[in-house]
């Protein structure tokens, strides 16, 4: 993740979402659980020096019901200590499902016949407490050789491109990142539109 983070910027990256721990993670042995939590705890604390020096504001999307008062803690001291960071938007998804929060904001939006794609959005930000929305996704990277969205980002990854990768997560290298945002880049976006067509002799 450091190897990670520290490579964002240089690569024109403004926003990380990191997808640390699904809603569905709860399912796996209690030990291993309890261990998961307790490096997002040790890792926050022993991380909030070098992003402040670094310039990254870090936030937690997600559920914040289920988690220990210690990660908690350890989580708005983050945030708190962040919050000025502007050379990039560090994004830890903990407890996060996007089905989960597709379906608290649509009960939050009631039966309002005026509402808007980006009040809705505004919404999502409510239940996952980023605070204010987040753009949507450009690039999603799946390492692992695994080829599914596995529940994250369903609204934001609308036109998202998708990048798979057989390197595992704890092998990913700053060179891995910079050939998937190289593939990323090589790629014609069209948002639904008809593509434009090129001169002939151009």
């Amino acid at each position: 993740m450091r190897r990670t983070v520290q490579a964002a910027p240089a690569l024109g990256i403004g926003t990380l979402t990191l997808h640390a721990f699904s809603s569905d993670n709860w399912q796996r042995p209690s030990g291993e659980v309890r261990e998961l939590m307790d490096i997002f705890e040790e890792f926050l604390r022993s991380s909030v020096a070098e992003w402040v020096d670094a310039g990254i504001r870090a936030s937690v999307t997600g559920r914040r019901d289920r988690l220990k008062p210690a990660l908690l803690a350890a989580i708005e001291a983050a945030e708190a200590a962040t919050q000025e960071g502007r050379q990039l938007y560090l994004r830890l998804a903990i407890d996060y499902s996007a089905r989960d929060a597709i379906f608290w904001a649509a009960r939050s939006l009631g039966n309002s016949e005026a509402a808007t794609p980006a009040q809705f959005t505004r919404l999502l930000a409510g239940v996952n407490h980023d605070g204010t929305p987040v753009p949507d996704l450009d690039l999603l990277i799946r390492t692992g050789g695994e080829h599914r969205l596995s529940d994250f980002m369903l609204w934001e990854c609308a036109y998202a491109e998708l990048v798979f990768t057989d390197r595992m997560w704890p092998d990913f290298e700053a060179a891995d990142l910079e050939a998937a945002v190289r593939e990323f880049r090589s790629r014609h976006r069209r948002f639904g539109r008809v593509p434009e067509t090129v001169p002939a002799g151009a």
